[in-house]
């Protein structure tokens, strides 16, 4: 005769055998982490401070906290002294002139502008790649001497995109000599000439084109207000008309192309 085990029995079955997984599992992680650790040592890094007698220690830790802060700013150097700036507000513009809030989104506008300021400042980088970098690496020349050729190719963007009368407005600022060659300008003074210039610039062109799109909106508000329809807004109406109008002329097409030839 067969007898089915009670309640009681069944509960006391089922927690023997999931006490008897969990000492198994257990089992198999301490296992595993000792074997790994056996077979694959994990890397550590140290950190600290310690006294030295030369100078030469003194020097070298400098530079390794110099250069870690240049790292850290060299994002924000990057972006103020080449084209990024004017490419990113235009785009700026282009968006809230459409009237759409998220498209395209960020990110997008970002990455576009990124690329696009390779693109422009792709001759500039390859020189500062074959003049400085390059033979530095190769320790054909010092850190200061591969800093001033680096520098050299940025200038000459930056002088080529400045406007004469913001950089004698910062010349006058910083009360240094007048410069009589562009070699005499400092670069503390010539780079915030050339920031002021840029954002005049990338207003400009959103000035212009801010236009066709502030007359479409206009239309369509008047011709709603003739219409007696004022409770409907006039940007539901006129978002459309201005996606169709940047698609037939080819927008995007139009405006890359305007950025990228003005810088040259």
């Amino acid at each position: 005769m067969h007898f089915a085990p009670t309640a009681p029995s069944t509960v006391r079955l089922r927690r023997y055998a999931l006490y008897s997984l969990l000492i198994m599992a257990l089992l198999a992680i301490g296992t595993v982490a000792a074997h790994a650790q056996t077979a694959i040592p994990l890397p550590k890094m140290t950190f600290g401070l310690e006294q030295s007698n030369k100078p030469q220690d003194i020097a070298f830790s400098l530079q390794i906290m110099i250069l870690m802060t240049v790292l850290a700013l060299a994002p924000t150097i990057l972006v103020m002294m080449t084209a990024f700036t004017r490419i990113v507000i235009v785009l700026g513009f282009v968006r809230q002139a459409i009237g759409a809030q998220q498209a395209p989104p960020n990110q997008v506008l970002v990455g576009l502008a990124m690329f696009l300021t390779m693109f422009v400042m792709a001759p500039t980088f390859k020189q500062v790649n074959d003049d400085a970098l390059q033979p530095f690496l190769a320790n054909r020349i010092k850190q200061d001497v591969a800093i001033e050729r680096a520098l050299a190719p940025l200038r000459t963007f930056m002088f080529h995109q400045t406007r004469q009368k913001d950089l004698a407005l910062y010349v006058h600022l910083s009360k240094v000599d007048r410069p009589r060659r562009p070699a005499d300008v400092p670069t503390h003074v010539l780079i915030p000439a050339f920031i002021t210039s840029e954002l005049k610039t990338a207003f400009t062109i959103g000035f212009i084109v801010y236009l066709p799109f502030l007359i479409i909106d206009m239309v369509i508000s008047s011709t709603l207000m003739s219409m007696g329809m004022m409770m409907l807004p006039p940007t539901v109406i006129s978002l459309p008309f201005k996606l169709i109008l940047f698609v037939l002329v080819d927008g995007w097409h139009l405006l890359t192309r305007g950025l990228v030839t003005s810088f040259g």
